[in-house]
């Protein structure tokens, strides 16, 4: 196992690519803040599609998106073959008279067929909605599907597999919309194949749907996590998305070599922003090969993204903080595995939470263990309305920055209360969700800056450049009977790190209470391995094991001894062995825990947290 090096003996980072902080800082008299990068945006491209076309016609035999088939081995589509098989889609939905009024919605996960689907809807003028899987597959009511199909009224769907999708189909939605497959049909609807649909002749209307299309155009619909209430569609522009890839092109120190082909191996959904259109579109404006993982950060499917990773040497690694722990865990008993990880890596990129100071240490005793350097963790902020709106652009031992903006950008940070509220200008930013100018209207304050509900905070307030640090969210934060504030972003970040691994997430308790107490799920093959159970042993007999209490109860007094009083001191604990909920909101698809929403379906367990005698499930600390 590799362990941390001492701070003095540590070697240099492996160089990053990209420009020193550069921001000017406005301060008004009322304490708002204004924050812009003082880089120019680079060139702006004209469209995601425009843009794949463009190295279409430069490597149309470069391999563009691989993924495993059937036998496991890998397939690929080149970008030649995208570029032609998306136009025939784009004749064969512009025939139909499909319009920027008439959506496709996908309902798969991410695949070639996916992803042709998605570039053939945008070169014919068509939003693209895609939808998160769980909403169809995992939901009892399929709640939250209905609500994104009756606000998109969408005029195809397309879905892969007609079995898995069938009854979420025919329950939800509406008669006259064409249904795509790619294996089987949808009994009692009309159901095209994939195949034939990209057998279509490539009509002259597709040339002229391009030749319309604008910065303006509406190229997706990306539906929120709804964890305030039912998901909204952020109107996804061309021009959202090419400042994006703009900014990021601005920040280069040196030209990309064009024959240097970059390997990446991504399994977030494509229905919200970072895979869908940051790293997608990041991936074509590189003339990059994406590789798609099947694999997730829970246990029973990170064994995938391992053997992908035997395959696919990434130049940069992106995930949540709960797969570099998973990462750093098998790399430390696998070599084989950290010589294919750390082949070509040149940074990795964390995102959804805060990584915590152990990951990181154990991440850079790998990477030395590697290849003698370490390796420059970066972030980027944003949210579905935005795209990306901040990043750590720089190299820095820092974790839990959420960087400086983009190129193009402009932070207001506005007082609210003992916070800093987060708002953003720009190119990136979507211009309203669809069909509500009411919430429209609300997102935006009097200068037309776009409000997350967020709080930020200078690293140094004296030395902006070092950066921003997320401090929580406004509308989460709340008080205990003493009036003591708590700051549940940050406290929840550093109480799930100060207890690795065997918590995998919390929401934190106490409003009008006398103390803090967590509603926590455990990660449960860390548990077990705590418990020293074995394979058979249930969960409820694992979160009950003398040793899982005595664990959490002795990270947790050591967090508490490190704190600053009430406002972080934990004094009781519950572990839940139910998951997270979709149709209860608790969890987004992208698994992130909506604190209100869990609070609110769970009071019963808030109630027995606070009881004047502890139930035996309730862990004094």
């Amino acid at each position: 196992m590799s362990r941390p090096v001492e701070k003095e003996t540590l070697p240099p980072f492996k160089p990053l690519k990209q420009k020193a902080p550069k921001i000017t800082v406005t301060r008004k008299d009322d304490g708002t803040i204004y924050v812009a990068s003082d880089y120019p945006l680079g060139e702006m491209k004209r469209s995601t599609v425009h843009l794949l076309d463009e190295k279409a016609a430069l490597y149309p035999n470069r391999h563009f998106i691989g993924e495993r088939d059937a036998k496991g081995e890998w397939s690929y589509i080149t970008y030649g073959e995208a570029a032609r098989a998306s136009a025939a889609v784009a004749s064969a939905l512009l025939a139909r008279g499909l319009d920027q009024t008439t959506p496709l919605m996908i309902l798969s996960s991410n695949s070639i067929a996916h992803a042709v689907m998605m570039l053939g809807a945008m070169k014919a003028g068509v939003p693209v909605a895609p939808v998160s899987v769980p909403y169809s597959i995992m939901s009892a009511d399929f709640a939250k599907l209905r609500h994104v199909v009756a606000l998109a009224k969408p005029k195809m769907v397309f879905a892969d597999k007609a079995a898995v999708f069938a009854r979420a189909i025919t329950t939800v939605m509406p008669d006259d919309v064409e249904v795509v497959t790619v294996e089987g049909t949808v009994e009692g609807r009309k159901t095209i194949n994939y195949a034939d649909l990209i057998k279509t002749p490539i009509s002259q209307d597709v040339a002229r749907s391009m030749d319309a299309i604008t910065h303006d155009t509406v190229a997706k619909y990306l539906f929120t996590s709804g964890s305030t209430g039912m998901p909204k569609g952020a109107l996804q522009t061309h021009r959202m998305m090419m400042a994006l890839v703009a900014a990021q092109e601005a920040l280069r120190t040196e030209e990309a070599d064009p024959e240097d082909v970059p390997q990446s191996l991504d399994w977030m959904p494509w229905n919200h922003i970072s895979a869908g259109n940051i790293a997608f579109n990041g991936n074509i404006n590189a003339g990059g090969t994406v590789h798609l993982d099947n694999g997730k950060p829970i246990p029973a499917l990170f064994g995938e993204t391992i053997k992908n990773l035997y395959d696919v040497s990434p130049r940069v690694f992106g995930s949540a903080p709960v797969a570099f722990a998973m990462l750093a865990d098998a790399m430390e008993k696998d070599p084989e595995l950290r010589r294919c990880f750390f082949a070509k890596l040149e940074y990795m990129g964390y995102g959804g939470a805060t990584l915590s100071s152990d990951i990181y240490d154990r991440m850079q005793a790998l990477a030395i263990a590697e290849t003698g350097h370490r390796i420059p963790l970066t972030t980027m902020y944003g949210a579905t309305e935005t795209q990306g709106i901040t990043v750590v652009h720089w190299i820095t031992e820092r974790v839990g920055l959420i960087g400086l903006p983009l190129p193009g950008i402009t932070l207001k940070l506005v007082p609210n209360g003992t916070k800093l509220e987060v708002r953003v200008k720009g190119p990136t930013v979507t211009p309203g969700y669809l069909n509500d100018p009411k919430k429209t209207a609300e997102a935006f304050d009097e200068e037309g800056y776009y409000s997350l509900g967020d709080a930020a905070k200078f690293l140094d307030p004296d030395r902006p450049e070092e950066g921003l640090v997320f401090d929580g969210r406004v509308t989460e934060d709340f008080k205990l009977s003493s009036g003591t504030w708590v700051s549940t972003g940050t406290l929840r970040a550093d109480v799930v790190a100060a207890c690795t691994p065997l918590m995998q997430d919390a929401v934190v308790c106490g409003l009008d209470k006398p103390f803090i107490a967590l509603l926590a799920w455990p990660n449960v093959e860390a548990a077990r391995a705590v418990a020293g159970l074995p394979a058979t042993a249930s969960v409820d007999e694992i979160v009950a094991h003398p040793k899982v209490v005595a664990h959490l109860r002795d990270h947790l007094t050591k967090h508490n001894k490190a704190g600053g009083g009430s406002s972080t001191r934990i004094e009781r604990i519950i572990l839940m062995t139910e998951p997270p909920s979709i149709d209860g909101h608790e969890m987004t698809d992208k698994g992130y825990v909506n604190q209100r929403a869990t609070l609110e379906r769970r009071a019963h367990l808030v109630d027995r947290l606070y009881e004047a005698t502890p139930p035996a499930d309730v862990i004094v600390v």
